[in-house]
C-alpha cells in the first residue's frame, strides 16, 4: 500500500486498515485477476486497490462516541483513488461488480450485513450515468441559445469574457443547486427542472451579445402575452418541464445566487435591461452585474470554492468534471504503463449517455391512437429523435397530465367492486395502500440544520417529493386496479371478485409495479429496482404475475414505461424468480414434488410475507392505532440473511438500470404480449399453490403456475438461443439440439437453475451440442461471442453458482462462484450427459466416449415425473430490426403504412427511402442501399454513407438497436478481450 500512502497521503490508521483488507481478499485477486480489465495483474492489482480504498472509505467505522464520522480521509475522494490507480470512471464501475461478488462476504465480516447499502456503489454508478446525460443535454441546449465566440468584441479590450466562461458557470450553478436545494442523490426529472431554471437565469443575465435566437422567433417561443414572450412557458414548451415545477426550482435557485454570491435580488420588472426586452418580466428575477465581464470571475471563484467545501469530505465524484470531454477519467479504455489510448477517451460514457433513436416495432404490443406519442396526444416533440433526457421528461409529463389529475380515492366504478365482495374491502385497499407506499416512498425526519441559511431544508424537499410520488403511484394504481376489475368480470361473467380483492399479495404487486413504474419516470438514483420488492415484502415471481396484465390494462402507458416493464419482467425470468428467497420454489415444491426435498436443503424457500402491521411498525406509520416501534430492525431479504454466500444474480451493479434509455433487450416480454390468447384469471396466479384451480383440469394452482412460467423461460431461451446461432453462424439443426437440451433440462433437470442465470445453462447448452456434433467450436468462441448480445452480463460466465455438498464432487463442500468452464465439466455434464447422449447422430451407443466421465452416484437431480413433451422450435415474430447480413451489420425493419406519416414529417422525407416507396423495382440489397445512399447524399449535407460496419450486434430488438451503443458492464469487449480461462480437457 506504500505508493498509494505517497500519491494519496492516507494516514496510518486507514492504510492499515487499508492492507488488512488486501490481505483478506488477495487470495480472491490472485484467482481472478486474468478477468479483470486486460487480464494483467499489474491492471488487476490497480483495480483491487482502487476497490479497497474506495471500500475502506465509505465503510469505515465512526469513532466511539459515534458522533461524526473519523475524519483522517477528509478530501480522499474517488476521483482522487482513481487518478492515482490509473483507472476512469466507467472502468472502475465495470469491474467493480466482481469485487463485491467475490469480496462480499469478506466485507459482511470486517463491516456489518449493511455494508453494501453504506458502499453506495450503484449509486454513485447511477449518479455519474446521469451527470454524463446530463452534461451533454445541457451542452446541447447551451449551444441552442448562445454562440461558441463572442463575434463583436472589441479587440483591445483589457476585459476579455469567453462563453466557455458562462457556460461554466451555468453548469457550476447548476452543483450549487444540487447540493444546497436537492437531496443528495437526485432524480433525472428533478435534475433536468434545474438545468432548465439555470438556462433561464442565463437567457435573462448573459450579454446579448452571446445570444444565439432571436426573441422575435415564434417557432421557439410560442407563449406570449401582451407584455412580450412567456420565457418560461417557452421553455416548459420546448423542454417538457412542468411550468409549476420549473417556477419553484428557479426561485430555489435565485436563492442560492443570493446566498452564495451574495447578489440582491430585484423584481425584473423594476429593470431596465436589453435581455428583458420584449420579455414578460411578470414573475422574475433579476440580479444587477452577475455576469458582467467585471463579476463573472469573482463569481466564478465564488461557486468553486463552495463546491469544493461542500464535497470535501465526501466520497463522491467532483461533478465538475463532467464538462471537461478531455478528461481522463471520462476515458473508456483503462490506463496501462502510464499511457492512455486517445481513440477511446470519452466513447464508453458518450455511449452510455448516447441518444437513443426513435424506432418503432412490429413486436410492440398494440396501442390506441389515443396513446401514440407517450399517451400524450399533441405531443411538442413526439416526432422529435429521442434521448434519455428528452425521453424521461416526456415520460414525466405522461404522469403530470394523465395521472396526476385523477382522484386519490377509488372512483366509484372500483368502490361497486370492492363493495361487492362478500365483505366490503374498501377501507383495507385504502389503508394497505398508504401503508405500502409511505414504506416504498418513506418520509425524512425533520429539524435538521439547513447547509446555508435561507434555502429550505433537503428533508423538506425530500418530503415534498415522497409525498408527490405516492400520490402519483396511488393514482396508477386505483386507475390500472379498476381496469383489471372490469376486465375479470367479463372473464368470470360476475362482479364478486372477492378471492382477488381481497388477495394480499395481488395487491402489493399491483402497488409495487405502480411505484416502480413512478421511479422509472423519475430516473431516481436511489430506490433501484429490486428495492421495491423488498420494501413491500414480495418476491420477484410474485411480481411476474402482474406485469403483463398492468401493460394489458394501461392503454396509455407510454412507450418507455412499457420497455421498463418488460425489461423488468425479463430480468426476473432470467435469474431473479431462480435465486434463495423466491416463492416460486414454494410453488415448485408443490408442482414437482420431487424437487422439494433439494429445494429445503439449499433452503429455497420463501419467508412468509410480513404482515401489515410489521410494515407499518418498521416505518413508524400511525395507522389503525399502531404505535410506532423505532426500535424494531430492519427488514432482510429471506437470502441476505444467516450469512450466507448469495447467489450472484442481486449482487451484480447496475444490471440494466432503469436510468438507462431505452430499456435494453426486450424480446421475451413482447413476444409474450403478442400472443393472441387472454392471460389465465388473476384469481388463480395468486390463490394458494395447493388449492385446485378453478379452470378445472384436475391441477393444483401451483402447476398451473409453473407450466405458465415455464412456458415463458422457454420463449425466453428460444430468443436467445436463435440471438447466439445467428451470431455464431450456425445451422438450423444445430439450434434444434440447443433449444431441445435447454427444454429437457427445464423439465426434467430444474434443480440446474437454482441460484443460477438461464444463459449460463444455455452457453453451457451450446458447448455441450458442439461437441457432441463433433463441431470447432469452443467456449472461449461461445463467450466472446456471447459478450456482444444485449443482454450480456459478464457476471454469468465469471461467477456461477455451486454448492458443492449437493453435487458430492471430489469431496468438497460449501458454497462457492466458479467460472463458467469449471461448472460445466463439474456440474452440467454430470448431471445431463444422458440428455446429450440422446442428441448424437448416432444415438447413445456410439457418443458417450466424447462426454466427461460421470459419477454414478451423482443422480441427485431426479427427472420430474409428468414433465411436458418436448416441443419444436417456436416460430418467432420477426425481430425489428432485423439482421440481414452475416458478415455486415445491416438490419431490416418493417414499416406498416399507418406509420409511416406519423414517423416522417413532411419536412424531413427526403431523408428517407421507404421500402415500397421506390421509384424503381427492388434490384438487390446493394443496389437498393445504394439508391438510399445516393438519395441521402443528394438531398442533404451528409458527412459520408450509411456505415453499417461500426458494431458487429446481431439479431436484437428494436431498443437494442436504439441503444447499440450502450455496453452495459463490459457486454462489449473490445476487439482483444478479456483474456478467459484457457479451455480444459473434457474427459
Amino acid at each position: 500500500m506504500n505508493p498509494y500512502q505517497n500519491g494519496l497521503a492516507l494516514e496510518e490508521k486507514s492504510c492499515k486498515e487499508a492492507a488488512n483488507l488486501f490481505g483478506e481478499t488477495k487470495h480472491i485477486l490472485l484467482s481472478n485477476f486474468s478477468s479483470m480489465g486486460n487480464g494483467t495483474s499489474e491492471e488487476a492489482e490497480r483495480y483491487w486497490f482502487a476497490f479497497i480504498l474506495y471500500s475502506v472509505k465509505k465503510l469505515i467505522q465512526k469513532n466511539d462516541e459515534g458522533e461524526k464520522e473519523d475524519t483522517e480521509n477528509i478530501g480522499l475522494s474517488l476521483c482522487r483513488i482513481l487518478r492515482a490507480a490509473k483507472l476512469n470512471i466507467a472502468d472502475f464501475f465495470k469491474e467493480l461488480p466482481q469485487f463485491v461478488v467475490k469480496a462480499g462476504p469478506t466485507l459482511s465480516n470486517l463491516y456489518g450485513t449493511d455494508w453494501e447499502n453504506r458502499l453506495e456503489a450503484k449509486e454513485m454508478h447511477a449518479n455519474a450515468i446521469h451527470l454524463k446525460i446530463l452534461s451533454k443535454y445541457y451542452k446541447r441546449v447551451f449551444g441552442e441559445f448562445f454562440v461558441a465566440t463572442d463575434t463583436n468584441a472589441e479587440i483591445n479590450s483589457p476585459i476579455t469574457v469567453h462563453a466557455s466562461e458562462y457556460h461554466r458557470f451555468g453548469w457550476l450553478l447548476f452543483l450549487a443547486l444540487r447540493v444546497h436545494a436537492f437531496s443528495r442523490f437526485k432524480d433525472l426529472v428533478t435534475c433536468t427542472n434545474g438545468l432548465i431554471s439555470i438556462l433561464a437565469i442565463l437567457i435573462i443575465h448573459v450579454p446579448t451579445r452571446f445570444w444565439n435566437f432571436n426573441i422575435h422567433d415564434s417557432s421557439r417561443f410560442v407563449k406570449k402575452s401582451n407584455k412580450g414572450v412567456d420565457l418560461l412557458a417557452s421553455l416548459c414548451n420546448i423542454y417538457n418541464t412542468s411550468e409549476d415545477e420549473l417556477r419553484k426550482t428557479m426561485e430555489k435557485a435565485n436563492n442560492v445566487i443570493a446566498d452564495i454570491l451574495k447578489k440582491q435580488p430585484c423584481l425584473a420588472s423594476e429593470c431596465e435591461t436589453g435581455n428583458l426586452e420584449n420579455i414578460d418580466k411578470d414573475g422574475l428575477t433579476y440580479f444587477k452585474d452577475l455576469m458582467e465581464e467585471s463579476s463573472l470571475p469573482s463569481s466564478l471563484s465564488m461557486l468553486e470554492k463552495d463546491y469544493d467545501y461542500m464535497i470535501h469530505n465526501k466520497s463522491e465524484l467532483d461533478e465538475r468534471l463532467f464538462i471537461n470531454e478531455d478528461d481522463s477519467l471520462l476515458a473508456s479504455v483503462s490506463l496501462s504503463g502510464g499511457s492512455v489510448s486517445a481513440g477511446g477517451v470519452k466513447r464508453k460514457f458518450d455511449s452510455m449517455a448516447s441518444p437513443a433513436k426513435t424506432i418503432t416495432s412490429p413486436l410492440s404490443p398494440h396501442r390506441s391512437p389515443a396513446s401514440h406519442a407517450n399517451g400524450i396526444p399533441g405531443s411538442a416533440n413526439s416526432k422529435m429523435a429521442a434521448t434519455p433526457v428528452s425521453t424521461a421528461m416526456t415520460t414525466a409529463k405522461w404522469l403530470r397530465t394523465v395521472i396526476s389529475p385523477l382522484p386519490s380515492k377509488p372512483s366509484p366504478e372500483l368502490e361497486r367492486f370492492l363493495t361487492s365482495c362478500d365483505r366490503d374491502a374498501t377501507s383495507d385497499v385504502v389503508r394497505r395502500a398508504q401503508i405500502i407506499l409511505q414504506a416504498i416512498f418513506p418520509s425524512s425526519p425533520l429539524g435538521e440544520r439547513c447547509v446555508t441559511g435561507s434555502l429550505q431544508s433537503a428533508n423538506v424537499v425530500d418530503n415534498i417529493w415522497a409525498e408527490q410520488r405516492r400520490l402519483e403511484a396511488l393514482k396508477l394504481y386505483y386507475r390500472v386496479l379498476e381496469a383489471m376489475c372490469r376486465a375479470e368480470a367479463q372473464v368470470l361473467h360476475a362482479t364478486n371478485l372477492t378471492s382477488l380483492l381481497t388477495n394480499e399479495r395481488f395487491h402489493r404487486c399491483m402497488l409495487a409495479c405502480s411505484a416502480e413504474l413512478v421511479l422509472a419516470t423519475h430516473k431516481t438514483v436511489t430506490m433501484l429496482f429490486p428495492a421495491v420488492l423488498e420494501r413491500t415484502g414480495i418476491t420477484a415471481f410474485d411480481l411476474s404475475k402482474v406485469i403483463e396484465s398492468f401493460i394489458r390494462h394501461e392503454e396509455s402507458l407510454p412507450r418507455e414505461l412499457r420497455r421498463h416493464l418488460n425489461s423488468l419482467e425479463e430480468r426476473l425470468l432470467e435469474s431473479m424468480v431462480w435465486e434463495k428467497g423466491s416463492s416460486m420454489h414454494n410453488s415448485l415444491a408443490v408442482a414437482r414434488p420431487s424437487l422439494s426435498a433439494e429445494i429445503n436443503s439449499l433452503g429455497l424457500l420463501a419467508e412468509p410475507m410480513p404482515s401489515l402491521d410489521e410494515i407499518a411498525m418498521h416505518i413508524n406509520f400511525s395507522c389503525g392505532g399502531l404505535p410506532p416501534v423505532p426500535t424494531l430492525p430492519k427488514l432482510e431479504s429471506p437470502s441476505n440473511q444467516n450469512g450466507d454466500i448469495r447467489s450472484p444474480k442481486r449482487n451484480v451493479l447496475m444490471e440494466r438500470n432503469s436510468f438507462t434509455s431505452p430499456v435494453k433487450d426486450c424480446l421475451l416480454p413482447c413476444i409474450i404480449l403478442k400472443s393472441k390468447l387472454p392471460p389465465p384469471p388473476l384469481q388463480s396466479a395468486f390463490a394458494s399453490p395447493t388449492k385446485p384451480n378453478p379452470g378445472g383440469g384436475g391441477e393444483t394452482c401451483a402447476e398451473t403456475g409453473i407450466n405458465i412460467f415455464f412456458g415463458k423461460i422457454i420463449k425466453l431461451g428460444a430468443v436467445r438461443i436463435s440471438g447466439m446461432v445467428e451470431r455464431l453462424q450456425l445451422s438450423q439443426q444445430i439450434r434444434e439440439n440447443v433449444y431441445s437440451l435447454f427444454q429437457r433440462i427445464l423439465n426434467q433437470w430444474t434443480s440446474l437453475f437454482f441460484n443460477r442465470h438461464i444463459d449460463q445453462i444455455i452457453l453451457c447448452c451450446f458447448y455441450g451440442v458442439a461437441k457432441i456434433s463433433q463441431l470447432n467450436l469452443t467456449f472461449k468462441e461461445i463467450v466472446y461471442n456471447y459478450r456482444k448480445q444485449p443482454h450480456c452480463k459478464p457476471q454469468v460466465f465469471r461467477s456461477v453458482f455451486v454448492d458443492w455438498s449437493l453435487a458430492r464432487r471430489n469431496g468438497r463442500t460449501g458454497q462457492e462462484h466458479i467460472d463458467i468452464i469449471t461448472f460445466y465439466n463439474e456440474i452440467f455434464i454430470p448431471s445431463v450427459k444422458p440428455l446429450l447422449v440422446e442428441l448424437g447422430p448416432a444415438g447413445p451407443t456410439t457418443k458417450s466416449d466424447r462426454i466427461p466421465e460421470v459419477n454414478k452416484n451423482d443422480g441427485h437431480l431426479a427427472q420430474c415425473p409428468g414433465s411436458p413433451k418436448i416441443s419444436p422450435f417456436p416460430t418467432l415474430p420477426d425481430m425489428s430490426p432485423k439482421k440481414v447480413s452475416a458478415t455486415h451489420n445491416v438490419y431490416v425493419s418493417p414499416l406498416r403504412s399507418s406509420k409511416m406519416e406519423a414517423l416522417i414529417s413532411h419536412s424531413s422525407k427526403s431523408y428517407y427511402a421507404c421500402v415500397g416507396e421506390s421509384t424503381h423495382a427492388y434490384q438487390s440489397p446493394s443496389k437498393d442501399l445504394t439508391a438510399i445512399n445516393n438519395r441521402l447524399n443528394g438531398n442533404r449535407k451528409v458527412r459520408g454513407p450509411l456505415n453499417f460496419d461500426d458494431v458487429d450486434f446481431g439479431l436484437v430488438s428494436d431498443s437494442m438497436v436504439a441503444n447499440s451503443l450502450y455496453l452495459q458492464n463490459g457486454s462489449c469487449a473490445s476487439s482483444s478481450g478479456a483474456p478467459f480461462k484457457s479451455e480444459q480437457p473434457d474427459s
